[in-house]
């Protein structure tokens, strides 16, 4: 993948659970886990009806670099919007070059 093409700077965030050591409150924080650039390509008509038929929600792909640590329970920030990942998919020829993450619209608040 060429490098021109990632002209996007997103932030991955994590969802992570602490308990209060004074009050044992438990709360659930997004927490940046890296920022990164990336391709933000939302979906073709043709690409939009598949999901569609498949009763997906998924509105854009993101490229980005192949990182090992990327799960679905993750969100990304771009540009003031939220997007919930459906799913990480390895790039098909070495599987660790790239990864394109299908994603949603909308506030995922944990």
């Amino acid at each position: 993948m060429r490098s021109g093409r990632l002209r996007h700077r997103i932030s991955l965030e994590r969802l992570e659970h602490t308990v209060d050591p004074d009050t044992g409150a438990r709360s659930k924080d997004w927490v940046e886990v890296a920022k990164v650039w990336a391709e933000i390509a939302p979906l073709s008509a043709r690409d939009f009806v598949q999901a569609n038929a498949l009763q997906s929600k998924v509105t854009a792909r993101i490229t980005i670099r192949y990182r090992p640590d990327i799960t679905a329970d993750m969100r990304i920030l771009h540009g003031g919007k939220i997007y919930s990942i459906a799913g990480v998919l390895p790039d098909n020829k070495s599987g660790q070059e790239y990864i394109t993450l299908p994603v949603s619209e909308g506030t995922n608040a944990g």
